[in-house]
């Protein structure tokens, strides 16, 4: 009775507050149930942006966006006609979370674990966190927008590609059909040049070409400066650092587009090396990673050494030969003498391969490459140890010098 009575108490005076209460009640106004996330209508869009693209229908996929929106519908439409001109395949949108409040339009950003893999190319999807955006329209959500932010940004999700597919190459760029066939004319020469050291390479290069460096920025996940220098990097598609993890090749459209035709070859070559290496996920030393990659790219290229190595020559004679092979300082993108850095490891890796066939320079690579110590491998193969090796290479240097 006594717990009877004390319910009574506070239900009385829960009512004596409502009857007395000076405020009176105010029902939400409709702008504040806008300004609402809604996760569950959100997914709702997601899973309708997968069928679409897993359907092939660019239409749907625009569908999903406001009707008065025409940069949403566009872009949600390019994606649509991106995955189906790559062939993506295994493709799966979930939500996370919000990324702050909602906005006072009503719009939100959440992130969203999104996979996907090009057919053919990519032995297993990429796995990365996207910046998606969000409105609540009627009883459904739309999307606003795709990619952007402090997520990464897949380039084939957020912007126009004209794609060229082929049974070695997969080529996706954000320009035109004309800038499209240079690109794909180097990737399908980059083939056979790397096909000739390393054989037994099954050929699944691809290619990404973003409008600018900042696009390509987004689809690294990088700071901003950390690839303004280069003129293209190997990365898994997402990051990761697993075994089986697709890689493609990621152009820097400022630096590319400013070299000649030989130059734009040996860089694309260089960078094939890697995806048939699995260079991206290697931890070996990079003297031997990027001499190795320079090594195959230039070794039909039948120009003097003081062009292939100019940079390099020139440090030399100005402050002498490096006091060591060139290590992760040497190779940071920031470094104003990165490619002298490049040049003298090619340098290295040509005159191992010099002493010991290119077959000792391709064995040594691979057994350093599955564990073995530098030191022991090149005993094993070339009959001599790093100190050695490092001697030799600053001889030649002094020599090319002068």
């Amino acid at each position: 009775m006594a717990g009877l009575s004390l319910s009574l108490l506070l239900v009385a005076g829960l009512l004596a507050w409502v009857v007395l209460d000076d405020d009176p009640y105010v029902a939400t106004a409709p702008g504040d149930a806008a300004r609402t996330a809604a996760p569950a209508l959100a997914g709702e869009a997601l899973s309708g942006l997968e069928d679409a693209v897993l359907e092939g229908s660019p239409e749907r996929a625009g569908d999903l966006a406001d009707a008065d929106d025409s940069a949403a519908r566009d872009q949600l439409v390019a994606l649509a006609e991106n995955a189906a001109s790559a062939e993506v395949a295994e493709f799966s949108l979930r939500y996370v979370d919000e990324l702050g409040g909602v906005a006072e339009d009503g719009t939100w950003q959440a992130a969203v674990d999104t996979s996907w893999a090009f057919r053919g190319f990519d032995p297993t999807p990429a796995l990365a966190e996207v910046r998606f955006g969000f409105r609540v329209d009627g009883d459904r959500a739309v999307i606003t927008s795709v990619g952007g932010g402090d997520r990464r940004s897949p380039l084939w999700m957020t912007t126009p590609l004209v794609v060229r597919r082929d049974a070695g190459t997969l080529v996706l760029v954000a320009g035109d059909a004309r800038e499209a066939d240079r690109f794909e004319a180097l990737a399908q020469a980059a083939v056979p040049a790397v096909h000739g050291v390393l054989p037994r390479w099954r050929p699944r290069l691809v290619v990404e070409v973003p409008p600018t460096l900042a696009a390509l920025h987004g689809a690294l996940d990088s700071d901003p400066g950390q690839y303004d220098a280069v003129a293209a990097v190997t990365s898994t598609a997402d990051g990761s650092l697993t075994p089986d993890g697709p890689v493609h090749v990621f152009v820097n459209p400022d630096v590319f587009g400013n070299l000649k035709p030989r130059g734009a070859q040996v860089v694309m070559s260089h960078e094939a090396v890697h995806v048939a290496t699995d260079a991206a996920i290697s931890t070996m030393p990079l003297w031997l990673l990027e001499g190795f990659a320079d090594y195959v790219a230039l070794r039909d290229v039948h120009l003097p050494v003081s062009v292939t190595a100019g940079q390099i020559i020139r440090q030399v004679r100005a402050d002498g030969p490096p006091a060591q092979l060139p290590g992760q300082a040497e190779f940071d993108t920031a470094t104003p003498h990165l490619g002298a850095s490049y040049e003298s490891a090619w340098l290295a890796c040509r005159l191992l391969a010099n002493v010991g066939g290119q077959t000792g320079l391709v064995d040594f690579y691979r057994a350093v490459d599955a564990g073995a110590e530098v030191d022991a491998a090149l005993r094993s193969e070339f009959g001599f140890g790093e100190r050695e090796l490092t001697s030799r290479w600053q001889a030649l240097l002094e020599d090319l010098a002068g």
